[in-house]
């Protein structure tokens, strides 16, 4: 496996598992109600979101080199 490939990998992990700490976070927000289980939970979010397009942009920049 490459580097490239197990960079790609590792950034979707990461963001799977951001989204899940955020939905446990929000579930935990609604059983508690504790503002900051939502902060939190809307933080979570953003990072997910900022890991995406980090991998967006990590993809183009390295569009011409190969997966294995």
């Amino acid at each position: 496996m490459s580097l490239k490939a197990f960079h790609i990998f590792f950034i979707a992990v990461s963001i799977i598992l951001t989204l899940g700490f955020a939905v446990w976070l929000f579930e935990s927000y609604t059983r508690s109600e504790n503002s900051m289980m939502m902060v939190g939970s809307i933080l979570s979010i953003i990072i997910a979101v900022g890991l995406g397009m980090y991998g967006v942009r990590f993809l183009k920049k390295l569009k011409n080199v190969s997966y294995l």
